[in-house]
């Protein structure tokens, strides 16, 4: 049973522009805050964003001014749109809800050449 599922990864070379998605609408999506974490080889996962209910957002500082999240309750979906790409953001991403129930995705693949 899927609740969320993400979109969007791809290869890219760095400078490049990736968008993801995360479809919500396997949960009570306006009452969730959500965030984007990612994965990279060899590394724990780690907080991309924050999203709160209240569209308010928390970016990671090694994203900052390249990355910007948004929501669309009405389609209960997340975005993040990824600018600037670099080798380094090579990673899984993830979904995450928190209702205060927790749901992750299963994550999907940005890879960034050099």
């Amino acid at each position: 049973q899927v609740q969320l599922l993400e979109s969007g990864g791809g290869l890219v070379q760095a400078g490049g522009s990736l968008r993801l998605s995360c479809d919500a609408s396997g949960i009570n999506f306006s009452l969730s805050s959500m965030a984007w974490y990612r994965q990279r080889p060899g590394k724990q996962r780690e907080l991309v964003v924050f999203i709160g209910h209240s569209d308010s957002t928390n970016y990671a500082d090694s994203v900052k001014g390249r990355f910007t999240a948004s929501r669309d309750n009405a389609k209960k979906m997340v975005y993040l749109q990824m600018n600037n790409l670099k080798p380094e953001d090579t990673a899984v991403y993830y979904c995450k809800a928190e209702s205060p129930f927790i749901y992750w995705g299963q994550g999907t693949q940005v890879t960034v050449s050099s």
